[in-house]
């Protein structure tokens, strides 16, 4: 008796079966695109965007010191950080914009072009686009000069939008000690620096410093415990904007003292008070935000800004 089953058959069969399940889960209809995408770039960048518009880049090139982020897209459509010292470029060329590093791991400096230490990128575990945020995850090694890997950090860098054109900026590491004790040295500087642009320092541009305790300026603000710290000042002849940058209530020296200069940077230490170790089966978790904004914001303004910060959740706790 012939088999009904026959290879043609079975071929025809399989055909259908594809071609159904093709109709069933193809629509006419496009896909909706997510307000928010972070797109690869050649050169080992990644561009931030709300609705096709750039708002920063993430740069990982093999040949840095460390990754950094530049742009940093304020509201008129201009920069509101820059690369490097205006009146010391050289021997401030670390000033990467936003960055993170350390004066001291391990006895190592990771914090100037000039020292032995680099933070090495190892390569991008994630590109995630969505209507509320696009984040990246990146993973970097921290290396110093013999080669050897001292600290394992994954960081997730996440872009929120926010109304008029505003938008929050997150930054969230774990660190993990590669084979032993590692020691964060006592020191002001170091995770996180921001170097504004020119036209919003205090010197050059009349801008104005203000933490989260009514201190204004930098005899005021430096080295001073605080949940923030806004840089604010001219970024065209008719507009003020600015940056504040948050401490987060979970960091471990919260609240941070923070190393600001009228010269037009700011940033959070994470170790002015003393060391910091970081056991191999301890990793260290830190969360820093950026509130990129319009106008001289009011105190007010800024510590509602600051609490929607603080009440953000991890994404993957999510």
């Amino acid at each position: 008796m012939t088999s009904f089953i026959t290879p043609l058959n079975r071929r025809i069969f399989v055909f259908l079966l594809l071609a159904t399940w093709v109709a069933a889960n193809t629509s006419s209809e496009p896909k909706f695109v997510p307000l928010m995408q972070v797109v690869p770039m050649p050169y080992h960048q990644a561009s931030f965007q709300r609705d096709g518009v750039e708002l920063t880049q993430y740069h990982f090139g093999p040949g840095l010191h460390r990754p950094f982020l530049f742009p940093v897209i304020g509201p008129s459509g201009r920069s509101l950080t820059r690369m490097g010292h205006p009146h010391d470029p050289e021997s401030h060329s670390h000033h990467n914009s936003v960055w993170i590093s350390h004066h001291d791991v391990n006895g190592t400096n990771f914090w100037s072009d000039g020292g032995k230490g680099k933070i090495r990128h190892k390569r991008i575990v994630e590109f995630e686009d969505a209507d509320e945020r696009a984040y990246l995850v990146a993973e970097n090694e921290w290396i110093n000069n013999d080669g050897k890997v001292l600290l394992l950090e994954t960081r997730r860098v996440t872009v929120l939008p926010l109304t008029n054109n505003e938008w929050l900026l997150t930054i969230d590491m774990e660190f993990k000690a590669k084979s032993g004790t590692v020691t964060l040295g006592k020191t002001p500087f170091g995770m996180i620096g921001v170097r504004m642009a020119k036209t919003i320092g205090v010197n050059d541009g009349g801008g104005k410093i203000r933490n989260s305790e009514g201190a204004v300026n930098e005899k005021e603000v430096f080295w001073k415990k605080a949940r923030w710290v806004d840089y604010s000042g001219a970024i065209t002849n008719e507009k003020i904007e600015g940056i504040t940058l948050f401490d987060h209530p979970d960091n471990p020296n919260f609240p941070a003292c923070f190393h600001v200069r009228n010269d037009g940077w700011m940033g959070a230490t994470l170790t002015f008070d003393g060391p910091r170790e970081i056991q191999p089966d301890k990793p260290l978790q830190l969360r820093y935000g950026l509130y990129i904004h319009s106008d001289m914001k009011s105190s007010e303004a800024i510590e509602a800004e600051w609490r929607r910060f603080v009440k953000i959740p991890p994404v993957n706790s999510e």
